[in-house]
């Protein structure tokens, strides 16, 4: 299997505030390569969201913008290219979001979200949030909300559910962005 996982961090509750970005490349059923940055919303933070994944206004404030750093990673998001993502409806809309206040672009690519598989494939658990989900299938997650540890954990997750249920089974919830 081949795609990416991807996972944003945000500086308050608007989706075009991403902080931090992280990407994990996945090909034939292996981490390959992966891709962690910090940055600069350039908007006030959250002190909800600070809580939440410890980055503060200091911590980004020489770090790239939104368009300085999408170049970088614009690459990945082709039609043909499968985007993982655990709570994909909030990573695309931050991904579309931020896009759309720096006029930027809208690529389109094909993503799955792991919220609505493992919902479908373990639906005996108490909830479908990462470390839940991540817990059942025997995956680490050392530093949740961490926008890296999470899309390992989301890659792991989608590779788990393709060994025990079929790739087959996983193109029911392949949507396009």
């Amino acid at each position: 299997m081949n795609f990416i996982a991807m996972d944003y961090e945000t500086a308050s509750g608007k989706r075009a505030s991403a902080c931090s970005v992280a990407i994990v490349v996945v090909r034939n059923d292996k981490v390959v390569d992966s891709f962690y940055n910090l940055i600069n919303p350039e908007t006030p933070f959250s002190p909800f969201n600070i809580r939440i994944h410890h980055i503060t206004p200091d911590m980004v404030a020489n770090a790239p913008t939104f368009p300085e750093l999408w170049p970088h990673i614009a690459p990945l998001f082709t039609r043909t290219q499968l985007v993982a993502a655990h709570n994909a409806q909030f990573d695309v809309s931050v991904l579309r979001k931020s896009l759309e206040r720096y006029g930027l672009p809208t690529p389109q690519y094909q993503y799955i979200d792991t919220v609505a598989t493992s919902r479908s494939f373990l639906p005996s658990l108490a909830n479908h949030k990462l470390d839940t989900v991540s817990d059942a299938l025997g995956i680490t997650l050392n530093n949740h909300h961490n926008a890296l540890a999470d899309s390992y954990a989301c890659a792991r997750i989608l590779m788990s559910e393709k060994a025990q249920f079929g790739s087959q089974a996983l193109n029911n919830f392949i949507k396009l962005a």
